[in-house]
This record gives C-alpha cells, structure tokens and sequence, in this order.
C-alpha cells in the first residue's frame, strides 16, 4: 500500500519502530490515532479504521487485528510500507543468531567498498529519514526479526538467512509460525534475486528451500578456506565459530555485489562486532570479563560458551521466554572448561537443575553483587562470561540495561583493583 492521503491510520504500538514511520505518514496526508497499551490504549473498535500500521512488538494475529481485516481495513508495518516504496536495492537479514553483527559487517564492507550504502531495520539510523537519499544505485541493509518479517509480502534482492534455530515463543504461536515468519524473507523473490543460507541448521535449510531467487549455501567452513587463502584474514578478532558463519554470509553478500574479495577480507579483519554481543568490557588482575548481554536464547548462550577455550565463570538467567535449557545443560556438563555457573533472575534455577558435575551458585539480583561474585571465582586466565540465555525484563530494563549495568559494575573492580578472586 503506497496511498496513505486521508486514510484513517491507526499506530498499534508506540515505539521506535512506529516514531519512525508516523512522521511520514502524515505527510502524506493519513489522519493518525496511535495506540498504546502501555500507556492504557485500548485495541477495540479497530474497525472504525482504514489502515492499522502495527508494532512489531504487537502479535500479528491477536484477535482485534484479524477480525478489523475481515473487516476489510488494510494491517501493514513500517518494514511492509518500506518495502513497498524503497527505490533502493534492499539486503535483508534474519536469523536466531548474529542478524546484528551481520548486517553491520555487510555494511562496513560495502561502505569501504565506496558504495551506497545505509544500514537499518532494528539497526542503524531511522529508515524513513533516508528516503530522499535513495535511489536505484543505493544499497540498504535490513536487519529483520520474525516480528517484522511475519506478514512481508515482498522480499529483498538479496536475502540473508543465518543460524535459525526457535526464538520467541512467548510471541509466536508455535516453531513453525517463527520459521514461517521468516520464510517471508526469501518465497517472494524473482529468478534474478539471491538467497543466501547457512547450511549447518535443518530451520535454515527449510527456509533457504522456500527462496524464489538463486541460492547460495554457505557454513563457517567458508571461512576456514577464506583463511587459509589470506594470510591476513588468520587476525579476525570476532570470537566465536557462530562469528565464522556471520563473516561468511557477509563474504557471500560481498561477492553478489561486486566487491573484491581482497577488500572485504580487509575489513573483516577490523571488525570487533558489536555492543553487548561477546563484548570485551575489561580485565581486572589478568581475569577478562565479556558483556553478551543480547545473547536471550539458549542456542546463542550456546554459541558464546563455545566461544572460548579458556576457563569460564558463566553467568546465566532471566526472565522467561518459555525455552528449554534441556541442551543448554547438556553442554555446559560437558564442557571442560567451564568452571563455575552463577545463576539469575526467574530462570536461574530451571537453567540449575539441567547442570550435572559443574559448581552452581545463586547470584542475587544486583548486577554489582553477581559481578563480584564471579570475581571471587575466577582465577588469572579465567574468562567471566555474561551470556543469559534469557530476556532481563524481571531485573532489568532490557537487554541493554543488563548489559550496561555488567559494564559498569566490572569498570567499578577495574578503578578499585580489587583484591578479590584467587589468582591474584
């Protein structure tokens, strides 16, 4: 839908996603009312309406908004609406996994490569603000959840499926409605689109057999050959073999676009990823503390354990999103090399009972406390590791918030050189 001019428009849902695209709607002339529950707004009588633009944070398929469409009033988003009149070439990115850190490597690439390029969705600037910047030369990269992929009814030129494994099933209906969600991503494009798909997850393989375009398999085996062809490649400073298969999906975008190898290996090798994700934050008396605050899901805890051969203090928990920590156990009982698990928040003790073999201790819920405990667990060479496995609503703001205050607090050992901790 591209003809907004005085269509009774109703915002389901005020957050960054809906700021972004309300300013533009009423220039083109809509007549807004938003609604916000979380301010008390009621979603009744959506049927008075022409047009719902709906949060991604707002269940596609909750009663109000199927029964206002069979009512005949048009449900849209702001990513629908983009795609609708963006007259850039679009790259978009989905995944359980590394959408993020992807989506800024395809970024940094083309960016060096003198393309371009903007980067958005639930990354980078506001979208709607680069309209008139854009044009059938521009490239924009889109980081896409399955909140916003849902109900697409276009997809991109080039598409980008990473690890999927199950996410959200506090929002989502069942596994399938989230693999679903984003099969969106690939089964509308043409015979002249690309897809690129990582092969090492059965989630993935699914979604990448739906694409209309070519696609294009890749795994972090990719990038083991890319090392061994480039001797400069070997200083990549992303942690992590999930970080592997990110880099060789950026590589693959890179080749689709035109960018020699040599130069996107360049940048790849500059990298450092991104806030809250595997972020180094300090070392206090030769113990390193990584922030992987954004980390809610047991398969990207997963990841980031799997990440290090050092010894590892963990730090697990928060609130729930209805995940079974069954193989999150399995590996961390396995794992030789981690030492002592801190668990927090409502999950921590469903996460407790899957650890056989492994020191397991509460943490308590200040930020402060847990870091410090940690501390005291650790020795020189020891990696503390702050990858939850869960979202933080029951002790803190967001993932953000979780992230920040774990900052904080190991800046706070750092000023003090506490004498805590057995190593020192």
């Amino acid at each position: 839908m591209t003809n907004f001019r005085d269509k009774k428009v109703a915002i389901l849902g005020w957050g960054v996603d809906t700021q972004d695209v309300t300013p533009w709607l009423e220039k083109q002339g809509a007549k807004i009312t938003v609604l916000d529950e979380g301010r008390g707004d009621k979603f009744g009588q959506l049927d008075k309406f022409d047009v719902l633009v709906r949060s991604p944070g707002v269940y596609r398929y909750r009663k109000e908004i199927v029964e206002a469409e069979k009512a005949g009033v048009v449900v849209t988003s702001k990513i629908k609406i983009f795609f609708d009149i963006c007259p850039a070439k679009i790259i978009g990115v989905t995944g359980t996994k590394g959408k993020g850190t992807t989506a800024t490597l395809i970024y940094e690439i083309l960016k060096a490569a003198g393309k371009k390029v903007y980067l958005g969705g639930n990354i980078g600037e506001e979208i709607f603000d680069k309209l008139d910047k854009l044009d059938e030369f521009a490239w924009i990269i889109l980081e896409l959840s399955s909140f916003q992929l849902i109900d697409l009814e276009k997809s991109p030129h080039i598409a980008v499926v990473l690890m999927t494994t199950s996410e959200h099933q506090d929002w989502h209906k069942d596994e399938k409605e989230y693999v679903d969600a984003k099969k969106r991503l690939v089964e509308y494009q043409r015979c002249s689109d690309f897809a690129i798909v990582n092969k090492d997850y059965p989630n993935s393989v699914e979604i990448g057999k739906a694409a209309g375009g070519k696609v294009i398999w890749i795994s972090k085996g990719d990038v083991t050959r890319l090392r061994q062809g480039y001797g400069e490649a070997r200083g990549i400073k992303l942690r992590g073999e999930h970080n592997l298969e990110n880099i060789a999906a950026a590589m693959a975008v890179a080749k689709i676009v035109g960018v020699p190898e040599v130069r996107a290996v360049g940048v790849v090798r500059e990298f450092r990823g991104l806030e809250h994700r595997l972020e180094e934050v300090g070392m206090v008396n030769g113990i390193t503390f990584y922030n992987d605050s954004f980390s809610t899901t047991p398969e990207t805890a997963i990841a980031a354990i799997k990440a290090f051969s050092e010894p590892e203090i963990l730090i697990l928990g928060g609130s729930s999103k209805k995940a079974d920590f069954t193989e999150l156990g399995r590996v961390i009982s396995e794992t030789k090399n981690v030492k002592v698990v801190i668990v927090i928040g409502v999950e921590g003790p469903k996460i407790a009972k899957e650890i056989r073999g492994i020191r397991v201790i509460g943490g308590g819920a200040e930020m402060e406390k847990i870091v410090e405990m940690a501390y005291n667990n650790a020795t020189k060479g020891d990696i503390v590791l702050l990858s939850p496995a869960c979202a933080s609503f029951d002790m803190f703001k967001n993932y953000k918030d979780r992230g920040e205050q774990f900052k904080k607090a190991v800046g706070e050992l750092e000023k003090s050189g506490s004498s805590g901790g057995s190593g020192k």
